[in-house]
């Protein structure tokens, strides 16, 4: 990862913690192993991310991905909630979920 105090790491670390916590069952993240791992990674890396990494923000581009992972799972989730089957819906159930207006019946 870039140097810890870096504007791009901070902004990357604080996503996912985000991310971690939205997902998380308890809200503390004192108590998330994940949220903990990913703390001492950085940690692990603020010095220099030249260590392990082929390339310059090797560790940056993988702290990303994994928040874009994490965030794009909670959001299919949520649309799949959402739209899933739920059996025979009425046609204006089905408008309304498109976002279409059914003509007003005549009288």
């Amino acid at each position: 990862m870039a140097s810890i105090s870096t504007k791009p790491a901070l902004v990357t670390l604080r996503q996912l913690l985000s991310e971690l916590r939205k997902q998380s069952s308890t809200n503390k993240l004192a108590e998330n192993q994940m949220a903990m791992y990913v703390l001492k990674q950085y940690r692990k890396y603020q010095i220099t991310d030249q260590q392990l990494c082929k390339a310059a923000d090797e560790m940056h581009f993988k702290a990303k991905t994994y928040t874009d992972y994490l965030h794009h799972s909670r959001r299919f989730r949520e649309i799949n909630e959402e739209y899933k089957g739920k059996g025979e819906r009425t046609v204006t159930e089905t408008a309304n979920l498109v976002g279409f207006k059914l003509p007003h019946d005549p009288k």
